[in-house]
Parts: C-alpha cells; sequence; structure tokens
C-alpha cells in the first residue's frame, strides 16, 4: 500500500500556527496538531521554531509520502507578527508566488496561496491566539523549482503555489486508482444508489452537497478518469446520473477529452472561448484560466455561458454511455457555487 502524505497548505498551518504560539510565549513540544478540512486533526512534528521579539518563526519539512511530489523533503517556513489591522493577513515570503493576473482562485497581487491553505492556516492560528496576526509563508529554494511549473504561464510570479483541497496528498498508481474507482461505483451500485454523483475531486464533492439534496454515500469522485467512469457506469443499471465539477475540468469531455489530466490532454481554454464567441456578440477577454473568462463577463453571461457548456457536456456523457440513463450536469465555480447546469435535476433536489 502506498503511503499517504502532506500537501504544502498542511505543512503551512502546522507551521504557522507553531510560529504563533512561540509569539505568545509558548513551546511547541515537538509536534503541533491542526484542524483539518474534513473535521479531523492532524499533527506534525515541528523541525524548528525560533522567536525574534515580536516576531516568532516555525518550519516543517514537508513528507509527501509515496507521491512523486516535487516538493517532497522541501522546508516550509512559517513567520508570526503582530500587525495593526484586524484580521489575519498573508505575505509571500521566499520561494513563495505572488498572483499577477486575474481568473485564480486569488486576487491579482495577493500571495500564491489557495483558499482551502488559508482557511486551514486560520484556523489553526485562531486556536492560540484571536489578536490580529501577519503570516509570512516561505518555501526556501521554491522560486527556482516553480520555473519547472505551470505558475509562470498562470501568472504566478516568484515562486510556488501553497496548495491542497483535503490538506493529505494520496498518491497516484494508475492502476491502482483505476481499481479503486471501479469498486468505489460497484460498491455504491450494490448499495442501492441508483442515482450517483460523479465529481472531480474535492470542490465538486463539497459543492454537490452543499447545493443538492444527496447523501455522501452518491458521491463518487472520478478526478481525471472520466471515460474510464463513465464507461463502468454504463455497465451498471441505473436510474439517472448527476456530473458536477468546474467548467476548466468537465468542459474537457465535450471537447473529446476523457482523461481530463492537464498533462494528458490539451488546454479547454480555446473550447470554452470558441463556445462564448458563438453565444455573445462582444467575446470575453482572454484568459490564462477557464476561471478568468468567466470572472471577465457580467453575471447573466456567466450563466448563460456555464448553462450551454453544461448541455455539450451532457450530451457528450449520453453519446458516451449510449443513451442508458438520463444524465444531468451541473457546473461550479471555485467558491463551490453552481453557475450553471443542464438536465433534469430533480432526482437530486
Amino acid at each position: 500500500m502506498l503511503k499517504t502524505g502532506y500537501t504544502t497548505g498542511t505543512c503551512a498551518a502546522v507551521a504557522a500556527k507553531a510560529a504563533a504560539m512561540v509569539l505568545c510565549g509558548d513551546r511547541p513540544d515537538g509536534m503541533v496538531d491542526i484542524p483539518m478540512p474534513d473535521g479531523g486533526r492532524l499533527a506534525l512534528p515541528i523541525a524548528n521554531f525560533s522567536g525574534e521579539g515580536k516576531y516568532a518563526v516555525a518550519s516543517v519539512v514537508k513528507d509527501a509520502g509515496d507521491d512523486p511530489d516535487v516538493t517532497n523533503g522541501m522546508t516550509v517556513v512559517a513567520r508570526a507578527g503582530w500587525h495593526g489591522g484586524s484580521r489575519i493577513i498573508f505575505v509571500a515570503g521566499d520561494g513563495v508566488g505572488t498572483d499577477t493576473k486575474k481568473g485564480l482562485s486569488i486576487p491579482p497581487g495577493e500571495p500564491a496561496i489557495n483558499p482551502v491553505p488559508r482557511r486551514m492556516i486560520c484556523d489553526a492560528v485562531r486556536e492560540v491566539t484571536q489578536r490580529p496576526v501577519m503570516i509570512t509563508i516561505s518555501i526556501p529554494g521554491g522560486g527556482e523549482l516553480a520555473k519547472n511549473t505551470f505558475n509562470p504561464r498562470l501568472g504566478i510570479v516568484g515562486g510556488l503555489s501553497v496548495l491542497g483541497t483535503s490538506g493529505i496528498v494520496r498518491p497516484y498508481s494508475h492502476p491502482a486508482l483505476r481499481e479503486s474507482l471501479k469498486c468505489s461505483m460497484d460498491v455504491a451500485i450494490a448499495n442501492g444508489i441508483a442515482f450517483p454523483v460523479l465529481t472531480a475531486g474535492n470542490i465538486g464533492t463539497r459543492s454537490a452537497l452543499k447545493s443538492f439534496h444527496i447523501s455522501p454515500e452518491q458521491v463518487i469522485e472520478v478526478g481525471n478518469e472520466w471515460g474510464f467512469m463513465l464507461d463502468c457506469a454504463a455497465k451498471h443499471t441505473i436510474s439517472g446520473l448527476l456530473a458536477v465539477g468546474h467548467p476548466g475540468k468537465l468542459a474537457k469531455l465535450a471537447d473529446g477529452e476523457w482523461d481530463t489530466h492537464s498533462s494528458r490532454s490539451k488546454s479547454v481554454i480555446p473550447f470554452v472561448m470558441s463556445v462564448a464567441h458563438g453565444l455573445f456578440a462582444m467575446e470575453p477577454e482572454e484568459s490564462q484560466t477557464v476561471e478568468g473568462i468567466f470572472a471577465s463577463l457580467p453575471d447573466s453571461r456567466r450563466m448563460e455561458l456555464s448553462c450551454e457548456l453544461s448541455r455539450r457536456i451532457r450530451d457528450a456523457i449520453v453519446a458516451r454511455t449510449g443513451d442508458q440513463f438520463p444524465v444531468a450536469v451541473a457546473l461550479v465555480d471555485m467558491r463551490e457555487n453552481v453557475t450553471g447546469f443542464f438536465g433534469d435535476m430533480d432526482k437530486w433536489k
């Protein structure tokens, strides 16, 4: 069995809590535990900590488990200091990038610390103090490593992104992954799930559970394996299928890409732009991300584009599965809100 690891966001949250403890006059006792997005708790060892007057620093060495993560073994450093505001604020330190373009889940000018890690850091620090704190996250060596990532193309300059949606790194083994996914579908159907919900991952799952009247047992996370899992679904007798996810992933299905991994599929941006151009007299602004395309549109046009993409995705799924069962599609944004849908949603409302 492959060993799981911890995301950069988890390491940053643990280091930030430890730094806040030192700032408040405490000493981290080897391990520091934090609340996790799923409601559980996790403790990681602190590599180093020190106090510097009005500031304190702590670090965690990232362990990505058996996943071939390029940041495995890197040190994630958090520096905590009081400030005169009213909340926790974030600063990009050495090796952490800064967003310079619209369309990402964080606004331009902000450190490239994604929303879930931000919440994790805030929750961890708030277990120590309610005072306003400035948290600087650094990943020494991250600036050079980031040159070989997607960050430069996305407009993230100066370093890596602090990522993670669950806090846990699950190692990637393609055959094992497919076998696990197939088992998840088989188990769901065997236990009477007639209307399964397929999602790409954490954002789709949380959106589905928040927006629809469904049980967690109905949700099957397929990752990038949409073609494989739809073929699995077609071998079962089900009464309907709902696909939920971000258009940056799901629109690839309408463009003929059934493995949506970025390294194994082409960019979906030209396809989304062409659909938008067919709907509107004015084209949306060019962007490095699908989220950016949507951000450039007025609300009414965002919904229109989302619904049209949902229709095309639904038609592609129906064609793939041989029209054996009703299919509905709901698209969501990075804030986990439904932006548009197509199909009969009654069975999931």
